[in-house]
């Protein structure tokens, strides 16, 4: 997941190269209003620092393990 819902709506040209991005790899601004994508980007944000933590806890476990 990318916080990226703050920028602008693609373009029709980013349009058409996306249409080989099966992957979904690439994500665009689908928020209604300025409100909706603030929103989007502060959940993106908190469940990457959540991940980080997650991360965290599974390396310190394995070294306390070894």
């Amino acid at each position: 997941m990318s916080s990226d819902f703050l920028f602008t709506k693609q373009s029709f040209f980013r349009g058409v190269g996306s249409i080989g991005n099966l992957g979904g790899s690439v994500l665009s601004n689908s928020s209604t209003n300025e409100m909706e994508a603030d929103r989007r980007a502060i959940l993106s944000d908190w469940q990457m620092v959540g991940k980080d933590i997650q991360g965290a806890i599974n390396e310190y476990a394995q070294a306390i393990t070894q």
